[in-house]
């Protein structure tokens, strides 16, 4: 990529963390209450510039996250599927149960989860999560938490993606909702090997239980960004193995497309 872009991109992360100064903080411990880890989950999909007209919208309504002074966490999570990439395959054909399984690390803090997500034929999503020490999985502690989860056999699970990104957490003053921000996502393929970048895209996730009231919506409609699903994992390995199934996924990529033209 060009220093230009480069450039660029480092003048938005200042813009940006100027920004999220202007929000009250909210510590991890006053976040507890807000956890949702029974959840219904809306996901938009927007550009770095738009992201920063929301969030000077929303910086009278809502808390940042804050641990240690950073606002803007970075992650890395490493997905896990089979040799036929079956939990890929799920999503994509759309079935409504399905079923992830990933290691997540919280860079700053060096926490790192083993992590089994299902979504029911209701929309609704339940975690549920221990505490590892790395992103192998082939532990006995690991084993004995996947063996009763997990849809597949846990022999038969191996890397399939790692991404790394951003994440920025937004909690309204109501504390009935939480708000997550992904930017800078990239991606390694174990499949292919390819790597890619999406770094000029934006992917919110509102978080609720139910359809409780959130000011946040009509800030994203006044703003004309949309619910759009976006799953990393799926997105990822679509944009980084050209010998995947993605036919119900290219509008999505196309869409995607776009946005980074407008940028």
């Amino acid at each position: 990529m060009s220093d230009t872009f480069f450039s660029i991109f480092a003048v938005q992360s200042l813009d940006m963390n100027a920004l999220l100064n202007t929000f009250a903080p909210i510590t991890l411990a006053e976040m507890k209450s807000v956890r949702l880890m029974n959840r219904v989950d809306t996901k938009f999909v927007t550009t770095l510039p738009r992201l920063m007209q929301l969030l000077e919208m929303a910086k009278g309504e809502y808390f940042v996250q804050e641990i240690d002074g950073e606002r803007n966490s970075a992650y890395t999570t490493l997905y896990y599927d089979t040799p036929r990439l079956d939990m890929y395959i799920m999503h994509h054909n759309g079935c409504l149960g399905r079923q992830k399984v990933r290691v997540r690390q919280y860079v700053d803090s060096n926490l790192t989860f083993l992590e089994v997500k299902n979504k029911n034929n209701h929309r609704r999503t339940r975690k549920k999560r221990i505490t590892v020490t790395g992103f192998d999985i082939t532990g006995e502690q690991q084993r004995e938490f996947l063996k009763p989860l997990c849809w597949w056999d846990v022999d038969t699970l191996q890397p399939a993606l790692r991404n790394w990104f951003n994440r920025i957490t937004l909690v309204n003053k109501a504390k009935t909702e939480r708000v997550t921000i992904d930017t800078g996502l990239r991606f390694h393929n174990f499949v292919s090997g390819i790597d890619k970048s999406l770094d000029q895209v934006v992917i919110i996730e509102l978080k609720r239980d139910g359809n409780q009231p959130s000011p946040l919506l009509a800030m994203l409609r006044d703003l004309h960004i949309h619910p759009y699903g976006f799953s990393k994992y799926c997105m990822g390995t679509a944009l980084s193995n050209p010998s995947v199934k993605k036919n119900r996924l290219k509008p999505k990529l196309h869409y995607v497309e776009r946005l980074l033209r407008e940028v």
